[in-house]
């Protein structure tokens, strides 16, 4: 059974990781924040503790995980932000080139500026906030530095269920938990999401068959925040109960002042030329999510 070192699993992409691939191999899961029992404590930004828990282990496959993924957060600190999200990889590309095993590293759909309607895997990013320009440094660090790598872009993530999921579809669900009934959403913000079990999934098969590089990685489906509200609200029989108002992101202004692209639509163009993309379309993933960790709320 091969062995892989999760680091920064914590959260709602570890979650999917875990379940994904802990029937087939060993794994040790760590994070600073040890809020499962399958998890154990190590901060990645200590490269000495990075390293001597990780070649302790002497696993197969390095999975670098996690990050600072509040936008706010980031402007508003920016040296643990390229701590955390930049000099963490860092240390994660030492040792796995000390180890000589394959590095998987997380980017996201946000390192573009959203001037094209859509970028596809050989677009050329350009970052706009600090969270976006941390993981963009990451990713070429890995790229330039450990042969045997994987980077995967994500897009608009959602999974975890109410316990670690932090984004879009969690707020959405908490106004209505709350007994909010009329939501306010953005009309001017383009994207895909990224179911994170499909994430997890697309990501063994790359593993298993050795396919080593750059990759978007989300949801089949151009959408937008709008549709996606639209969408949670009529997958949970609401439609009649809950109004949403269309509103400009100028409108949230005070609360998320991080320089956000208008577009941040991935396209899966090197899975589908490898014939290797098993992102399903947002729609359904985003019903298998709301049917597995929030069914309660069906009306």
């Amino acid at each position: 059974m091969k062995k892989i070192y999760l680091a920064g699993s914590g959260g709602m992409l570890g979650e999917a990781f875990y379940k994904q691939f802990g029937g087939d191999y060993n794994l040790k899961c760590t994070d600073k924040d040890v809020n499962a029992e399958w998890l154990s404590f190590c901060d990645f930004r200590d490269y000495d503790h990075y390293k001597e828990d990780v070649i302790s282990f002497r696993p197969d496959y390095l999975f670098h995980l996690g990050a600072h993924t509040d936008l706010e957060y980031c402007e508003m600190n920016v040296d643990d932000t390229y701590l955390t999200n930049t000099t963490s990889v860092e240390n994660a590309v030492y040792i796995a080139n000390e180890l000589n095993i394959p590095l998987l590293y997380i980017s996201t759909a946000g390192i573009f500026d959203g001037k094209k309607e859509e970028y596809d895997d050989w677009d050329v990013p350009n970052p706009l906030c600090h969270y976006a320009r941390s993981k963009y440094a990451g990713e070429l660090f890995v790229q330039n530095n450990v042969r045997k790598h994987l980077v995967c872009r994500a897009g608009w993530m959602m999974g975890g269920g109410p316990q670690k999921d932090k984004k879009f579809v969690q707020k959405i669900i908490k106004q209505i938990e709350q007994g909010k009934r009329e939501l306010f959403v953005v009309n001017d913000k383009m994207g895909t999401p990224t179911y994170t079990h499909d994430f997890a999934r697309n990501v063994r098969l790359l593993v298993e068959k050795e396919y080593w590089g750059l990759y978007n990685m989300v949801c089949g489906g151009l959408t937008s925040r709008l549709e996606v509200a639209t969408e949670i609200v009529s997958l949970l029989g609401l439609t009649d109960d809950v109004k949403i108002t269309e509103v400009q992101s100028d409108f949230f202004k005070a609360d998320y002042f991080a320089p956000r692209p208008p577009s941040e639509r991935l396209i899966n163009k090197k899975l589908d030329l490898r014939g290797s993309n098993v992102m399903r379309h947002w729609q359904p993933a985003l019903a298998e999510y709301l049917h597995d960790y929030y069914g309660h709320l069906r009306k």
